[in-house]
């Protein structure tokens, strides 16, 4: 099973990096979670740029990672209440055309991380919103981590590996439901 782990943060040492690659770690046998690493070349979106066979080659990468996997695992901060610009970027470019949207009809769940004390629940819902309308499957399970800095300073504990790996495993069970239901 394919799973594309996306992280909504650019930043070097990002908590939601970090969550991601240890839910890679934790995941158990047979998932594979694959970090995608080209959020910051992804042009801004307009409308001028979107024509069908002739995108961007950052917006078809992601577009092929995304059609290419089983699922998606997001982890996104929170800027100003809210989803980071990037991540609502690629988002933008991945829902046209809507009816062939990689990410339509695809399990997704939305982890999140902040410094600040309610650790992106604000941002996660707003990404849950997003990719709803874009048509994915979106889960409830997720772990919102508050206080990054001070909760991730030494590593991921083993409570938030726990997490984490529960995160996945709803995740790898959308995906199988999923299969058996097109089977």
């Amino acid at each position: 099973m394919r799973i594309l782990a996306i992280s909504g943060s650019l930043r070097a040492g990002s908590h939601n990096t970090d969550l991601l690659q240890a839910a890679a770690a934790a995941a158990p046998d047979g998932i594979d979670i694959t970090l995608y690493d080209g959020l910051k070349e992804i042009p801004p979106y307009d409308a001028d740029d979107d024509r069908p066979g002739d995108q961007p080659l950052a917006v078809q990468r992601l577009k092929d990672a995304l059609a290419a996997a089983d699922g998606i695992l997001i982890a996104t901060p929170e800027y100003n209440s809210s989803i980071p610009g990037a991540l609502k970027n690629a988002l933008d470019w991945v829902s046209r055309p809507l009816v062939e949207s990689p990410v339509r009809n695809k399990p997704v769940a939305v982890v999140s991380s902040s410094t600040g004390m309610f650790g992106g629940v604000w941002a996660a819902a707003e990404t849950r919103k997003v990719l709803g309308a874009l048509g994915a499957r979106t889960l409830e399970d997720t772990v919102a981590v508050a206080k990054a800095d001070d909760r991730l300073e030494h590593g991921v504990d083993a409570t938030l590996l726990t997490e984490l790996r529960d995160v996945v495993e709803a995740l790898a069970t959308a995906v199988a439901s999923r299969a058996a239901l097109a089977a």
